[in-house]
């Protein structure tokens, strides 16, 4: 059945619908998973140097302006390769698929590795997201508007563009990222989790970068962790669990690449 909905516009607002969707799972699970939380929810009230509600505030916002740039380049690119890759075939989709997914990590990483070396940048926009000492799951695009422009929204650009992908498709990429980014900062390891299974860089990992002691090291996001083992920047880690509930996850800094 025709809804009337365009595929631009479902690839521009899906995944902000799925954004809250999922983070708000992740919010009911961690109310009813302390042995499974990387932190205590106590942490994660106290250790924290922005309130929720100007977390979420920061993440709307980042989503207007995301969903001004798809919009405008969904007009821009118009029916271009829409006819022609609408209906791609599975191996088609899954390279274009591939090639998102590494072009995505390859912008982020040297991004977010060049914002924490330059001091100016660090103090002035990329602290803002390390104001979440403890990550949770809707702090996952929590950053200052500059860094979300520069870092997501652009890197989702060219992503797209690169890889060649139809609005339909861009639907499932982008939906897929967005779920990857909320489970990385979800601060939870619950059994049988799939992200888990199948890539390095999952929500452990992630919160290595979050700590004091990893903030040089495990850039890499969403998806691989390619670039950090490339480039010396990949810092192992062991998971523990407390003796009163829950995780900790610990570096270990004697196996890290220099």
């Amino acid at each position: 059945m025709d809804l009337g909905i365009s595929d631009e516009l479902l690839g521009t607002f899906a995944p902000i619908v799925v954004y809250w969707i999922y983070s708000g799972i992740y919010v009911v699970l961690g109310m009813f998973s302390e042995n499974y939380r990387l932190h205590s929810k106590q942490d994660e009230d106290e250790k924290n140097l922005v309130s929720k509600f100007a977390v979420v505030k920061g993440v709307l916002l980042q989503q207007v302006v995301q969903a001004v740039v798809a919009t405008l380049l969904f007009m821009v690119t118009g029916n271009d390769s829409q006819d022609t890759n609408q209906n791609a075939s599975l191996f088609v989709s899954g390279r274009q698929f591939i090639t998102g997914m590494l072009v995505m990590d390859t912008w982020q990483y040297f991004m977010h590795r060049y914002m924490h070396h330059n001091k100016f940048l660090y103090k002035h926009i990329h602290s803002r997201h390390h104001r979440l000492i403890v990550p949770y799951s809707f702090g996952a695009m929590y950053n200052h508007p500059v860094e979300g422009l520069l870092l997501d929204t652009i890197g989702g650009a060219l992503s797209f563009l690169i890889s060649g992908m139809s609005p339909r498709a861009s639907i499932f990429f982008f939906s897929f990222a967005t779920v990857k980014t909320v489970d990385d900062h979800c601060g939870l390891w619950l059994p049988g989790n799939l992200f888990h299974i199948f890539f390095n860089n999952n929500s452990a990992y992630h919160d290595i970068h979050h700590q004091l002691y990893g903030n040089k090291y495990n850039y890499s996001q969403p998806f691989f962790v390619m670039w950090d083992r490339i480039l010396g920047t990949y810092m192992p880690y062991t998971l523990e669990k407390n003796a009163g509930g829950g995780f900790e996850t610990r570096p270990c800094t004697d196996q890290k690449d220099d």
